[in-house]
C-alpha cells in the first residue's frame, strides 16, 4: 500500500489535512511510532506528469472513484473526455470506454474522447463501471467564486471538520480535525492516532499510548483550503444560497467538488479525487471559540 500512496503524498504535500492522513495510511500495521511524521506545508507543488490526462480548458468537470482508479469527465460544447488515473499517477490506457453508447478514441495516456455536441445527459461505461452525469446547460463560470472561497478560508480564525480519506474502497481512515489561526492544528483518527501542533511543537499519541513531544520541523499555517489552484470551475448546481462548484486543480493534480454558502463564501463540504487519494470533508464551527492547547 505504501508504494501506491507515494505519488499522492508528493503531489499533496501542501494540503495539511490530506497529507497527514495519507502519511498515517502508510502504516499497514497500526502501532506506536518512534518518530511521528511531520506535516510539511511548504513543499513545492508537484506538476502533473506528461501522461496525466488533464481536462481541456473550459470544460465542465466531474469526478468519482472507480475502484482503485480516479475517474473524471470533462464536457465541452463539442466533445466528452473521460480520464482514468491509476494508483501511480499515470493515465490508464487500453480500457473499453463508451460515452452515450459511442466508442471513444484515445486522446493520450488514460484519455478517451467522443465527439458529442452539447451533451447534457452523459452515460459513461468504463469496463464494468457505469456512470451517469447530468450536465447543466447553464453551468456558469465559477473562477471568482473559488478564488473568493480561498480568501475566506485564509481569513478564518477557527474551523472544525470531519474527514474521510481512502486510497481505495478498502483502505479508509475517518478523523476529526480542529484548526486555529495562525499555526495550531489537532486531529484524532477514529480508533487511531492523535496529534496536536502548536507553533514549532507537536505532540503525537498512538492508540492507548502516551503523548510524545517533538519539534514541528515545518510550521503549519491554518486554516487554509485543500486546493492549490483551480481551472475549469463551474457552478453545476444551485439551491437557494447553496452552490455546488466543480473544478480541476492542475498543481495537485486533482478534481474537486465543493459546496459553498453563496452569502459567506464559506466552504461547507469538499470532495477531492486524486491519485490513490479519495477524500470527503465536512466543515463546521467557523470562527467558533475553539482552542488548541498542548496536551497534559
Amino acid at each position: 500500500m505504501a508504494v501506491r500512496l507515494t505519488a499522492a503524498l508528493l503531489a499533496l504535500a501542501a494540503g495539511v489535512s490530506a497529507l497527514a492522513l495519507a502519511l498515517l495510511l502508510l502504516h499497514d500495521t497500526p502501532g506506536p511510532v518512534s518518530s511521528a511524521p511531520a506535516v510539511p506545508v511548504a513543499a513545492a507543488p508537484a506538476a502533473p506528469q506528461p501522461s496525466f490526462p488533464a481536462p481541456p480548458a473550459g470544460a465542465v468537470v466531474f469526478s468519482r472513484e472507480a475502484g482503485p482508479n480516479a475517474l473524471a469527465l470533462a464536457v465541452t460544447a463539442s466533445s466528452v473526455q473521460v480520464s482514468v488515473v491509476g494508483q501511480q499517477g499515470n493515465g490508464v490506457s487500453g480500457l473499453a470506454v463508451t460515452v452515450n453508447g459511442r466508442a471513444t478514441a484515445a486522446c493520450g495516456t488514460g484519455c478517451y474522447r467522443a465527439a458529442v455536441a452539447h451533451a447534457h445527459d452523459v452515460s459513461v461505461h468504463v469496463g464494468t463501471t457505469s456512470w451517469r452525469v447530468v450536465v447543466p446547460s447553464d453551468a456558469r463560470d465559477a473562477s471568482a467564486i473559488v478564488a473568493r472561497a480561498g480568501h475566506v478560508w485564509r481569513s478564518l480564525k477557527t474551523v472544525a471538520f470531519s474527514d474521510r480519506l481512502g486510497s481505495d474502497a478498502t483502505h479508509v481512515v475517518v478523523s476529526e480535525w480542529r484548526a486555529v489561526a495562525p499555526d495550531r492544528l489537532a486531529y484524532r483518527i477514529r480508533d487511531g492516532y492523535q496529534a496536536v501542533i502548536v507553533g514549532g511543537k507537536r505532540w503525537d499519541r498512538a492508540p492507548h499510548g502516551k503523548w510524545i513531544e517533538s519539534t514541528q520541523t515545518a510550521p503549519v499555517t491554518q486554516p487554509v483550503p485543500v486546493w492549490q489552484s483551480a481551472t475549469d470551475a463551474h457552478v453545476v448546481r444551485e439551491i437557494g444560497a447553496t452552490l455546488w462548484v466543480t473544478f480541476f486543480d492542475p498543481k495537485t493534480p486533482a478534481w474537486f467538488e465543493i459546496t459553498v454558502d453563496a452569502r459567506t463564501l464559506r466552504t461547507l463540504d469538499l470532495r477531492m479525487i486524486a491519485t490513490a487519494h479519495f477524500m470527503h470533508e465536512r466543515y463546521r464551527s467557523f470562527d467558533a471559540p475553539l482552542s488548541i492547547m498542548p496536551p497534559t
